[in-house]
């Protein structure tokens, strides 16, 4: 026995763990380590992020009144420069760093001017990461600022300084030009969306009232340009987001204050339609999971049209007040809350979560939207008619609600009997099928793998809720079979933690009416269960639009392009005809072929639908699912040519 009866064990060389071990990632390496952790993926998001990281220290620029133009431009190698005419980035030595000003911006993670109080009182981007990060996740990236009268100029290779600061010349006023191309060993996909990045300058135009901002596209044969400049801010927005509906009021209601240090801008307007379509907004960010901000609007909002109505005497004959959903049915609503430091919380971290925002956004609605409609009768009157109305289908919608309450467990677990459930009792191992028609869901039943896979068959297209109200809704057969087999309730009702399954699978016929269907259904989900696709629980089923066979050789295409390359190999491979099938229908499967093409974990493919922009989803929902007409023209009008197989 040695000296020591506790001698250290021997420890193979692999399994050694010192200091030696860790591993220091320096300056940007860890952004080009961990991308994501950072602009949340590699993918088509995560390039659009790029640019709006830059766009976003242009508007900190229009925030604080020294910029009113911003330039976007995409270029023929799908580079991009943002360009304003803000102060242009310091150019001169940092105190304590020892260089320049820009430099240390573009290559040093959260330094920059947005965390210094002095220099912007509030500040958009998200969570701040910065030009810095754009920097590191690009193959390229130069930086020119006029300041001072001088142009300066530096440029990068993926964070790496390439060329040091230096004056090219001489400079007639102000601004900052950001070049910089996305690194391909970083992303996955390298083509902009004209669409994607349309979408989120024209919001920012809307929500900075005042502030040009366009964007060019070198690509295309003939460049394109649009400009977005609404001097009306959030009047201009809603009257956008309302244009193509029936509205109550001719002019959108509009106030704004500040209070404590936190402006509050908010734009609202009725209309004829059933469903709210509230926005919300914190320095620029769109807060779709709402927040404090929300939370007071909300509860402001109901009190002063109680208020209104019981001056009015309008509910004389009903023994019930409005709830907020009476209040809030056909509003649409933007509001534009900039705080100086907001505290973001929520599964995506775009939740306000500062609460003396709450008190001050109630404050400011009972006082601001109470003396609106005192002084504007006409528009008062209009909007509690459609409150009361909305009142009394709610009251009729009584005993449905019920009974949908009674179904989804809150009394009793009658489940619907044409519902195939899983044995699994646990909803993160759960999934449920919602198929198209009686014959696919028999196949579905005789298919699927009964622990975790459960079958709703649904006949017929289930009811538009975009046209209609509660009470119709709650009336649907189908509708209510879907909400009690999902278990969470419905609207104000709806509780994410009651889910049974946290896979809800659309699966419809790969034609016409499977897609109207499937339309349908998002529309219904988009409406009354939105949480559903903030969770990540809808998915869309890909069934095959072909087999492929000779002999006992067989082959499901999923495309036009694999039908024509396994057509290709079969006829290669020897004798015999080669079979085509085409699958309009799911029925037309037999439950071996539905499982091993659409059901089975390990080789189908199922898309998550996802909500990136709430805003444009729901313009999309009211073109394609409301009452007008032309908007939906349109739309077909401009998207036909992207359809490539839909019906045969």
């Amino acid at each position: 026995m040695t000296d020591n009866a506790f001698d250290a064990p021997h420890i193979p060389e692999e399994l050694d763990y010192d200091a030696n071990s860790i591993t220091v990632l320096k300056g940007l390496e860890a952004v080009r380590k961990r991308p994501g952790m950072y602009i949340g993926s590699t993918g088509e998001n995560g390039l659009h992020h790029l640019v709006y990281e830059v766009v976003d220290n242009s508007i900190d620029e229009a925030l604080a009144g020294h910029c009113d133009r911003i330039e976007v431009f995409i270029h023929r190698d799908n580079s991009i420069t943002v360009t304003d005419n803000g102060r242009g980035i310091p150019v001169d030595l940092h105190p304590i760093e020892k260089i320049p000003g820009v430099e240390l911006a573009l290559t040093v993670l959260h330094a920059g001017g947005k965390f210094d109080k002095n220099s912007y009182k509030v500040s958009g981007g998200l969570h701040g990461v910065g030009v810095s990060v754009v920097n590191a996740l690009s193959e390229s990236l130069t930086v020119t600022v006029d300041r001072d009268g001088a142009r300066h100029q530096m440029s990068f290779v993926r964070g790496q300084t390439r060329t040091q600061l230096s004056v090219i010349g001489m400079a007639p006023g102000t601004g900052t030009t950001v070049h910089f191309k996305p690194d391909p060993q970083i992303f996955t996909v390298l083509d902009y969306s004209w669409r994607t990045l349309e979408d989120r300058l024209r919001q920012l135009a809307f929500l900075n009232g005042g502030i040009a901002i366009s964007l060019t596209d070198e690509r295309p044969e003939t460049p394109r340009t649009e400009t977005f400049l609404y001097e009306g801010g959030l009047i201009e927005f809603v009257s956008w987001l309302n244009r193509s509906k029936k509205v109550l009021h001719p002019k959108p209601v509009h106030f704004s204050a500040t209070k404590d240090d936190v402006e509050v801008d908010i734009a609202m307007q009725y209309e004829d339609g059933y469903n709210e379509n509230t926005f919300t907004f914190v320095n620029n960010i769109n807060t779709h999971e709402g927040g404090t901000h929300l939370t007071g609007f909300r509860s402001a909002l109901t009190r002063t049209i109680n208020e209104i109505v019981k001056k009015s005497n309008a509910m004389k004959k009903d023994n019930y007040t409005l709830s907020g959903e009476d209040a809030r049915e056909g509003l649409t609503c933007v509001m534009h809350v900039k705080v100086r430091e907001p505290q973001f919380e929520g599964q995506t971290k775009t939740k306000l979560g500062n609460g003396e925002v709450e008190g001050i956004v109630r404050s400011i609605v009972n006082e601001h939207l109470s003396q609106f409609l005192e002084e504007n009768p006409a528009v008062g009157r209009a909007i509690i008619d459609k409150a009361v109305s909305a009142a009394r289908a709610r009251e009729a919608a009584r005993k449905a609600r019920e009974l949908v309450r009674k179904k989804t467990g809150l009394e009793n677990a009658v489940l619907p009997g044409k519902l195939a459930d899983c044995s699994s009792d646990d909803p993160a191992l759960c999934e449920i099928y919602l198929v198209e028609g009686d014959s696919a869901g028999g196949s579905a039943k005789q298919g699927r793998n009964r622990s975790f896979q459960a079958i709703l068959p649904l006949r017929g297209k289930i009811l538009n809720v975009e046209r209609a109200r509660i009470d119709r809704i709650l009336g649907n057969e189908e509708i209510r079979s879907i909400i009690t087999a999902i278990g969470a309730g419905v609207r104000e009702d709806f509780d994410i933690l009651k889910v049974r399954y946290h896979k809800i699978i659309l699966m419809t016929d790969a034609d016409v009416d499977g897609a109207h269907i499937r339309v349908l259904l998002l529309t219904f989900f988009f409406r009354q269960m939105p949480e559903l696709i903030e969770a990540g629980y809808i998915y869309i089923a890909q069934p095959p639009l072909y087999r492929v066979a000779r002999g006992r050789e067989e082959y499901y295409a999923y495309t036009e392009e694999e039908r024509q390359e396994f057509q290709r190999r079969l006829a290669e491979g020897g004798k015999g005809n080669v079979s085509l099938q085409r699958y309009k229908g799911l029925g037309e499967m037999n439950p071996d072929q539905l499982w091993k093409t659409t059901m089975d974990p390990a080789t189908r493919t199922v898309l998550r639908v996802t909500l990136d922009d709430a805003v444009e989803a729901s313009k999309l929902f009211d073109e394609l699912m409301g009452d007008a007409v032309e908007p939906r023209r349109l739309f077909i009008e401009a998207n036909a040519k992207y359809v490539s197989v839909l019906d045969v």
